[in-house]
């Protein structure tokens, strides 16, 4: 069912705790090296700032121990690219502690259009273990309260699930990232237009298992690249050198060629290889054709394997790409994404909606530039990879819902 929007709200005066992702890779030095993630939320929080209500933003940020600051994980400079991003906005931080005393004093002191993001979360053990006790003391903290963090919607921590429920009573609303990616993630799958092509791609079978099989009876056709390709062609008694192979995956990959046969799905699998020795030995890579050399292993897809996807890719009016082709931080085995990005991109020119998730798959577009040329890029590796698998999330069905 549809979940009541920020917009849908009066926050007026208002205080509105929000969850947002936060959690951007920082340098060495402590700086923010990619603030998509604070973009992304940026018309959530002037939905609530242009109509009079104040922020209280929450998010974690790396794998703290959790007991306790570290400062390598602090917020701190999270807060400040937020606030280059809201110029003209009033935007505070109180480090080293979400629910300590000084924080607790800067809720109480903000005032309506200014901003308050809150140390990480996960400096505190009780946001994994989804504590009663930390949840209610985040919860005191706002008037209503805001999902728009997509990319930990699959977990059940206290800020995703530990707080809404402690808000019984009070809005509990969706920010319009969430809102973006549960409906084209959803619509994507539920309502696609065929021909429907998954692309599935990264290092292992058990990762995808789920989302293939939730994909099969829905899809025309599935491209699997990537390492987890060579599980499924030793499956055809296909030669895979010292190519990534999950022994204990075996029979599961057979079963999903036998399940695609029974569907009628096609399942196309890599026909030749750009081999090498190993990912950073660029001098030595080569095409191998339906076997790989016992020496070599299979970094990315040949040459006659890109052209049948991109072939397939034309054909399709909705394009599901999860998971990279190949070891494509290392030239020259970043073509076969690369030409798969550039294909999708072309599709989508040519009418398809075309939906990118996962961590990996979302930096490759980013890193061919051509994010801006799909329909939608997830900010959830995790998160988008559940909603192949069609599962449903605990920390979205606590949000209101849409009255019809």
């Amino acid at each position: 069912m549809a979940k009541v929007s920020i917009d849908d709200v009066d926050v007026s005066g208002q205080r509105v705790l929000v969850r947002v992702d936060f959690n951007v890779p920082l340098t060495e030095h402590g700086e923010v090296l990619d603030d998509r993630r604070i973009r992304m939320a940026i018309p959530t929080l002037r939905s609530v700032l242009d109509r009079g209500g104040s922020l209280v933003l929450m998010s974690h940020l790396g794998r703290p121990s959790g007991s306790g600051f570290e400062l390598e994980y602090s917020m701190k400079p999270v807060a400040e690219r937020l606030a280059s991003l809201l110029p003209g906005v009033d935007v505070r931080f109180v480090p080293e502690d979400c629910i300590g005393p000084a924080a607790r004093t800067a809720v109480q002191e903000l005032e309506p259009g200014a901003v308050l993001l809150l140390e990480n979360l996960r400096f505190h053990a009780g946001e994994k273990q989804n504590d009663s006790d930390f949840s209610a003391q985040l919860a005191a903290f706002g008037d209503i309260f805001v999902n728009d963090a997509f990319g930990t919607a699959h977990r059940d921590h206290a800020s995703m699930v530990g707080v809404p429920e402690a808000m019984s009573g009070h809005p509990r609303a969706a920010g319009r990232l969430l809102q973006s990616e549960l409906a084209f993630l959803s619509d994507a799958i539920e309502h696609a237009r065929s021909p429907f092509v998954a692309v599935l791609g990264g290092a292992k079978v058990s990762d995808k298992l789920g989302a293939i099989r939730n994909l099969l009876p829905r899809v025309d056709a599935v491209i699997i690249g990537g390492g987890m390709a060579y599980t499924f062609l030793s499956v055809l008694d296909r030669k895979i050198g010292r190519s990534l192979f999950e022994a204990d995956m075996v029979d599961s990959a057979r079963d999903i060629l036998e399940e695609a046969r029974a569907h009628g799905t096609t399942i196309l699998l890599p026909v030749d290889s750009r081999c090498s020795t190993s990912p950073r030995d660029a001098a030595s890579a080569e095409v191998c054709g339906a076997d790989v050399p016992s020496d070599l292993m299979g970094l990315d897809l040949g040459p006659d394997s890109i052209v049948a996807a991109c072939e397939l890719l034309e054909t399709a009016s909705t394009i599901v790409w999860n998971g990279p082709m190949g070891v494509f931080e290392h030239p020259p085995f970043d073509r076969g994404t690369r030409s798969v990005a550039e294909a999708v991109v072309a599709a989508t020119e040519q009418g398809a909606v075309s939906v990118i998730g996962g961590g990996e798959t979302a930096a490759a577009v980013e890193m061919f530039g051509c994010s801006q040329g799909v329909s939608h890029v997830s900010t959830g590796g995790g998160a988008s990879l559940r909603m192949l698998e069609g599962r449903s999330f605990r920390s979205v069905e606590l949000l209101d819902n849409l009255e019809k």
